[in-house]
């Protein structure tokens, strides 16, 4: 059932004796501590128990696995983007020896080996539900990227967010899923801007020795072309999650063919479809040299398409007729569609694709009317080039969008590959994204809502039915949380914008700007996200005289902070970002705008958890689902979108309201979208008028209703009505909207 289903009322707040004061200090977070300290240890036997800890992600999204490594040097910590076995290779002998003597420090340790331990130990959902009744199951998730933390740079935006916690919530709840990707020694790329707001694009090359990544001592040869190329197959543990990851960039391989890994989504269509024979085909053969035969293959994108066409060919060299062979890679393969717009999806010309497939297609006997049957909209237009997606879609008995919404898109979109006289008759189904909210939710908001709802935020289960009662926590109580985490994003952000002004040579007087920059106590709206075009970052500012007066009041002040990053080669993303970093240094604007450089996933966490609002406002309906609103809730934050992706799913209209633009109760809704359906007029309305419509919409919620609610106090300082909408977002959205969720269901409906 989808978050709109909710009460959308607030039950009385249960009664507190604590003081009901927004001054009083916030609780601390509780530590997870023994009694008893552990006997003393080596300095070599530490580093043998941290590298063993490290080497299993789990520490990512369990702060209790991070502690040693932060008490071993807190400053490296921080500085190595909080990586543990870059802390293992910096810190000193001494400052390790010093550790080890250190009550505290052994203490730390024992807890974090004896939590992964036990975690390990665990009966989890899946063991306990579905273990026996399905033991077949194993699943093998292609995916060409993957975000598990900040410092491992395999990623660059949302389709690898959600894999990474895709990752996390099999590995919660136990369900046998293996992962396979590429290991990119560039990673995506670093973000930094000029002084004249360009964006400057660094590729450095990671050291894989500081990376929980380890060689399996596996290796395969992939026919890529008229040639093959060797990959080594590395490891990489999620919890109970493996992942496997190919790397190209060998001696024995050709400077082409060691360019397959240098970096994620670089160069030339043909490189491109290139790495993604090594991903599909090549992927496919390192699991059958691992030993490993899934009975599902799951395509997240259609980046990873040529794995299904290489289970079609061995089934085809196994003796089995083309139809037959199809009917077994349909019966064994999952499709999930994340790409809305027709232009996103790969397309290449049907020439290069057979010859990049040359050796799979002959040891299956797969000929070239083949591929452009599986790969075309209409087989029989000699001039349409092959559609990964469509690859994919011929060649899954389940496919599915990742919102209701991006469901309905995607059916109209590929109607004609299905051949069918209506969208509702295209068998494409949707499964909602969701967040893996131990790896996003802030320890303090953890500590909250056990502490005033008494239920685990982040219990490994598909449902967490204690977000309900988010409702009923004391209203001081949750002020003094809010304040907490929006001042911890204040002294994040600071540190991110002095840094960034002391590279671009600012002097002391911009420093010390920047050190004082943004107001604790203020309304405090954050927009991050990936900067393409249609995610409209500067909308924001189509009046900026209007806009100066919302900013401009010195008795109910309002700031933004952005961040976000475009392709390297999309200019139009970076002109967009060239445009906010603009605005920040517009006179009317200065001091209350703000843009981050470098968007990742800490970047990422402080602002989910500190911003009051989070602002969305794409092109509807272009935004295939967008998760990092989902994000905000669980922190006591309240989305103002677009009702395009998740958001209709999650926004609970007014009684009376219809759906339509203005105040839910548990957040805002930008613009009009009749019921939250989709209609062909969204994808073709008219630019110029629906921006000037949108933005209209935008500042009337501003003036009208946002800005007033966060500064209506009362006597006790409190502003009720706010609490009120942002325990309702609380209650509404985090329980539905999560991977635990997502997870569970593509194990019963796709997986299982």
């Amino acid at each position: 059932m989808a978050a709109k289903k909710s009460k959308s009322t607030r039950k009385p707040a249960r009664k507190s004796s604590r003081r009901s004061s927004v001054v009083r200090a916030a609780k601390p977070v509780a530590a997870h501590r023994r009694t008893v300290v552990p006997a003393p240890i080596t300095p070599d036997d530490a580093r043998t128990q941290l590298r063993e800890l490290a080497m299993n992600l789990w520490w990512s999204w369990n702060e209790v696995a991070q502690r040693p490594f932060a008490a071993l040097d807190p400053v490296l910590w921080h500085a190595t983007k909080r990586s543990p076995l870059a802390v293992l290779a910096q810190v000193s002998a001494a400052a390790l020896s010093a550790a080890c003597e250190e009550p505290g420090f052994r203490l730390a340790l024992a807890d974090a080996r004896a939590a992964l331990a036990a975690e390990l130990a665990r009966e989890t959902w899946w063991g306990a539900t579905h273990a026996k009744k399905h033991a077949h199951v194993q699943v093998a998730y292609f995916c060409s990227e993957y975000a598990t933390h900040e410092s491992i740079q395999q990623y660059s935006g949302g389709l690898g967010v959600l894999a990474g916690d895709h990752l996390k919530s099999a590995s919660d709840l136990g369900v046998p899923l293996v992962a396979v990707g590429l290991y990119y020694r560039h990673g995506y790329y670093i973000q930094q801007f000029a002084d004249d707001g360009s964006t400057k694009v660094l590729y450095p090359v990671y050291d894989r020795a500081t990376l929980p990544i380890s060689d399996t001592g596996v290796a395969i040869d992939c026919p890529v072309g008229h040639s093959t190329v060797r990959a080594r197959i590395l490891r990489m543990d999620v919890g109970r999650t493996r992942v496997y990851l190919l790397d190209a960039d060998l001696p024995e391989n050709s400077a082409e063919d060691r360019q397959l890994t240098e970096g994620l989504y670089k160069g030339e269509p043909h490189l491109r479809m290139r790495q993604q024979v090594l991903l599909g085909v090549g992927g496919m053969l390192a699991l059958r040299a691992l030993g490993i035969a899934p009975s599902k293959i799951h395509l997240n994108e259609g980046h990873a398409a040529f794995a299904a066409i290489e289970l079609l060919a061995e089934f085809r060299a196994g003796g089995m007729s083309h139809a037959d062979a199809v009917d077994a890679v349909r019966a064994r393969t999952v499709f999930t569609t994340h790409t809305p717009v027709a232009a996103g999806h790969d397309r290449y010309g049907v020439d290069m694709v057979c010859e990049g497939l040359a050796q799979t297609l002959a040891k299956g006997g797969i000929s070239r009317e083949d591929i452009e049957s599986l790969s075309r909209e209409n087989p029989a237009d000699a001039k349409e080039p092959v559609c990964m997606t469509v690859v994919c879609l011929r060649l899954a008995s389940k496919v599915n969008g990742v919102a209701k919404l991006h469901g309905e898109v995607s059916r109209a979109m590929w109607q004609k590959a299905y051949g069918v006289r209506t969208a509702k008759a295209v068998p494409i189904t949707h499964v909602t994204n969701g967040i893996h909210t131990p790896t996003w939710l802030d320890p303090h908001a953890r500590a909250f809502w056990k502490d005033e709802c008494g239920f685990d935020a982040c219990a490994p289960t598909p449902r967490n039915k204690g977000w309900k009662r988010a409702v009923d926590a004391d209203p001081a109580a949750f002020w003094v949380m809010r304040t907490t985490l929006r001042a911890g994003l204040v002294r994040f952000a600071r540190e991110r914008l002095v840094r960034a002004a002391e590279r671009r040579g600012e002097g002391p007087l911009a420093l010390d700007e920047f050190a004082n920059a943004l107001d604790p106590a203020a309304l405090t709206i954050g927009f991050a996200r990936r900067f393409a075009t249609y995610k409209r970052a500067p909308l924001l500012f189509t009046d900026i005289e209007r806009l100066a007066k919302i900013v401009g009041d010195s008795k109910r002040p309002v700031q933004f902070i952005f961040a976000g990053k475009a392709h390297p080669r999309d200019t139009g993303g970076q002109a967009y970002a060239r445009t906010v970093f603009e605005m920040t240094r517009h006179p009317a604007l200065r001091g209350k705008v703000f843009l981050l450089e470098e968007y990742d996933m800490s970047v990422g966490r402080a602002l989910v958890s500190g911003c009051d609002v989070w602002l969305n406002n794409p092109i509807r309906p272009h935004e295939a689902s967008g998760t990092s609103g989902m994000k905000s809730p669980p922190h006591g934050g309240i989305n103002c979108s677009i009702l395009d992706g998740w958001w209709p799913e999650g926004f609970v209209a007014q009684k009376g309201a219809k759906g339509r633009y203005g105040s839910g109760t548990n957040g805002w809704a930008i613009g009009e979208a009749d019921d939250g359906a989709f209609n062909e007029a969204d994808a073709h309305g008219a630019g110029a008028a629906r921006d000037t419509r949108d933005a209209e919409s935008l500042y009337t919620i501003l003036e009208k209703s946002l800005v007033p609610e966060f500064y209506d106090r009362g006597r006790d300082g409190l502003p009720k009505k706010w609490i009120t909408r942002a325990l309702a977002s609380a209650s509404t959205i985090p329980d539905f909207f999560s991977t635990h969720r997502m997870v569970a269901e593509y194990a019963e409906k796709c997986y299982a």
